[in-house]
């Protein structure tokens, strides 16, 4: 029996159908039993070290299955964030060419009402008197 991977290609599993413990059993049994149902089954040493090398394969396969989707998840998340920061920075640059426009605008207005004054000879406070650097 073969299973299939991912990329729809298939592999062997590691235990042959006849095994004495599952795929599924041998992952998850504890080390204590493993040994005590090897020593039960009356398991030549060579047999018991092949039982505990595919558990060790197993096992690690798992761990690197769950490390791929932990990667993913962090991956995801990630993308998110940025996708966040730069709607973010986005929004930031929006708001101040907003603000320089508004200002701008206040600015021609002072312009337009100090000449208005001065064409008029309308005194303005001295702190007025003097020109505003633009931006």
């Amino acid at each position: 029996m073969k299973t299939e991977r991912k990329d729809g290609s298939r592999k062997a599993p590691l235990s042959p159908p006849s095994s004495l413990i599952s795929d599924d059993e041998l992952v998850t049994i504890s080390v204590r039993d493993l040994n005590r149902q090897l020593k039960m089954r009356g398991l030549s040493r060579e047999e018991m070290v092949k039982m505990k090398q595919r558990r060790r394969t197993l096992k690690n396969r798992g761990y690197a299955a769950s490390c791929r989707v932990k990667r993913l998840e962090q991956k995801d998340e990630l993308e998110t964030e940025k996708s966040a920061e730069e709607r973010e920075r986005l929004r930031t640059i929006d708001d101040n060419r907003r603000m320089r426009e508004e200002i701008e605008a206040y600015y021609q207005k002072y312009e337009a009402i100090r000449k208005f004054a001065q064409e008029k000879g309308i005194a303005l406070p001295p702190e007025l008197e003097h020109d505003i650097p633009r931006l």
